[in-house]
């Protein structure tokens, strides 16, 4: 009599499936899978994430762009271990951001991230040198390997500022010292608060050009949250962030005539959402629902209008 062979059940076959498909992030240096933050104020309620999606791969110098209230600063402060996620998937370098104890944010802090505030006075204690208060995070942390100080600083173009003490330095010179104590430590990922925000043109440009250079010599990945549409055209991407998800992406390359090519795209989120921009939809008038029409090669979108009727 034959012997049954083992057939696997259904079940089985979808655990292997799972298994084989692509797990989503799996190689991105920052991840947020359907990130949710609510915190309350006044009493109130507030939803500052609702289910973001973020992907940066490690090495990248990204922007991350939204009007007030967006959720851009919730989602920095996410990322730096300020904050405590509510639910979703936070993960940088590896780090599960929401599963830290206290002891665990400390250490991530010290070590993993480096960050660099809007304002300057916040980034640099006014009673040190350049060369001191880059030590300052080293030693606070005991950190061996740390970086050396007057490497850091020659790297960034200050190195003259060495022995200067903030109030002896130009606001360009100040955010620039404050991306090496950021690095002091040899962080993995740095994040970066508007660090332009009280500059002219000329030192921004610096700035940027400090942490191009840091990003790349480095080899860390870089967030910088920003307002200004001019700072988000210094990186090769910017995402942008509108009622708490993220909403669309801007990619810089260079053409072979060495024209800068800007390409913007809306997001679609792993469930299938796309948010269009406020004046696609409000030019059709659309509102509460559209009508959808799967085309050979793309998907048309239209008002919620019967067929046929008038558009003008």
């Amino acid at each position: 009599m034959d012997t049954p062979l083992d057939t696997p059940d259904l079940s089985e076959l979808e655990a292997r499936a799972a298994q084989q498909r692509p797990v989503f992030g799996e190689h991105a240096h920052i991840l947020c899978d359907n990130l949710v933050r609510i915190y309350k104020t006044e009493g109130v309620e507030v939803v500052a994430l609702q289910g973001l999606d973020l992907l940066v791969e490690k090495g990248e110098l990204i922007a991350i762009v939204g009007a007030s209230g967006s959720g851009k600063s919730t989602l920095l402060n996410v990322l730096s271990g300020l904050d405590v996620p509510t639910a979703g998937v936070a993960r940088v370098a590896g780090t599960d951001l929401l599963s830290m104890t206290a002891k665990d944010r400390l250490r991530y802090r010290r070590e993993v991230v480096g960050f660099i505030w809007q304002q300057t006075a916040r980034n640099l204690l006014p009673y040190l040198t350049a060369r001191e208060n880059v030590r300052l995070p080293v030693r606070l942390a005991r950190n061996r390997d740390g970086a050396d100080p007057g490497e850091l600083l020659d790297l960034l173009g200050v190195g003259y500022c060495a022995d200067r003490r903030p109030s002896e330095m130009s606001g360009g010179e100040q955010q620039r010292v404050a991306i090496a104590v950021a690095l002091a430590n040899t962080p993995q990922v740095i994040l970066a608060d508007e660090p332009t925000g009280e500059l002219d043109s000329e030192n921004s440009e610096q700035v940027f050009a400090a942490l191009r250079r840091a990003t790349r010599e480095l080899g860390v990945t870089s967030v910088i949250v920003t307002h200004d549409p001019l700072v988000s055209e210094q990186v090769d991407r910017t995402v942008g962030i509108r009622d708490g998800r993220t909403s669309s992406e801007t990619l810089r390359r260079e053409a072979s005539d060495g024209r800068l090519i800007a390409e913007e795209y809306a997001v679609l989120d792993r469930v299938g959402r796309l948010q269009l921009p406020r004046d696609f939809t409000g030019a059709l008038g659309m509102e509460r629902r559209v009508r959808l029409e799967l085309e050979r090669d793309h998907i048309g979108v239209w008002p919620d209008r019967p067929r046929g009727e008038d558009t003008e």
